[in-house]
């Protein structure tokens, strides 16, 4: 038994940080630690095998879902980028409707401003939970759309696949397809068709409302005259966190929009006031809805 002074080895969390929902791969991530004083960790043995036995059912079915889509979105491809995009976001709506009817998820949008599906807009969302990606879907609901998404997607078998015909890659360690991602969004605004992106970039642990944001949601916004429209996800965090796939739970999700706010009046030498004003809507907003990650002191 090991005492207060020896050296305790222990799995302090069992992290599948790429769950096949977003990454692919599965994987163990074992940190050793050197402890004066034993584990306080102690989960409840029942607790813990009825997580795994949770998040066994919910992999099971996403990837079920997936294997079934693979085809249909081989057949989509062939109807164009953007019609053929179309009927694979519509297809995604339907994957994320029935995953969260199993998993016993329900989900709810709040207009605090509603939005016009005959209008584009440039969506934003926090990002904070894999969770995210199918919240989306259950969010954006009367009109076609492509989020942003990285490059790096497009390696995982079939669901890589399935994900870069229905999104915007975007390679952030090159300015020359960077620059490439933002006319093909650009391009997809001029068909009609609305854009989602995450201004964050990657997920916030920062433990407050919101991490920094990029400048490409708002430089295309002032050159294209479309407004932002934010959207907020409340419980995604709760119902998985960003640390362990074992966190995985059901409840309620929730999605809020906010108004929508004009670029009319800034130039592209004000990129920086746009995304301050849109940053600081968004922030009192998850603030005021007392979001789950907000560390004590920064919800002040």
């Amino acid at each position: 038994m090991l005492n207060g002074h020896a050296i305790v080895i222990e799995v302090r969390y069992f992290r599948i940080r790429q769950f096949c929902m977003v990454h692919g791969l599965w994987f163990m991530e074992v940190s050793i630690y050197r402890r004066h004083k034993p584990s306080t960790i102690n989960h409840p043995p029942m607790k813990v095998f009825f997580s795994k036995i949770y998040t066994i059912y919910a992999v099971f079915w996403f990837a079920l879902f997936t294997l079934i889509a693979f085809p249909l979105v081989i057949i989509f491809s062939f109807f164009g980028k953007h019609r053929g995009g179309n009927l694979i976001c519509s297809l995604a709506k339907i994957w994320a409707d029935v995953w969260y009817f199993l998993l016993g998820i329900r989900h709810e949008n709040i207009f605090e401003s509603s939005y016009d599906p005959a209008r584009n807009y440039v969506f934003l969302f926090n990002h904070i939970s894999y969770m995210d990606i199918p919240c989306l879907f259950k969010a954006i609901r009367k009109q076609p759309f492509r989020m942003l998404a990285k490059a790096e997607t497009k390696k995982i078998p079939v669901f890589g696949f399935i994900y870069s015909r229905g999104a915007v890659l975007v390679d952030r360690g090159s300015t020359e397809r960077r620059a490439k991602s933002v006319r093909v969004l650009k391009s997809l605004l001029k068909h009609h068709i609305s854009v989602g992106i995450f201004p964050e970039g990657t997920f916030n642990e920062t433990g407050k409302p919101l991490k920094s944001f990029y400048d490409g949601a708002f430089r295309i916004s002032i050159e294209t005259g479309t407004p932002v429209k934010p959207v907020l996800f409340l419980d995604n965090y709760s119902i998985m966190n960003y640390h362990t796939l074992l966190s995985l739970k059901n409840g309620r999700s929730r999605a809020v929009f906010l108004e929508e706010i004009s670029p009319a009046g800034y130039s592209l030498q004000q990129i920086s006031l746009f995304r301050k004003k849109v940053f600081d809507i968004m922030e009192s907003k998850l603030k005021a809805y007392n979001a789950s990650w907000i560390k004590s002191g920064e919800s002040s």
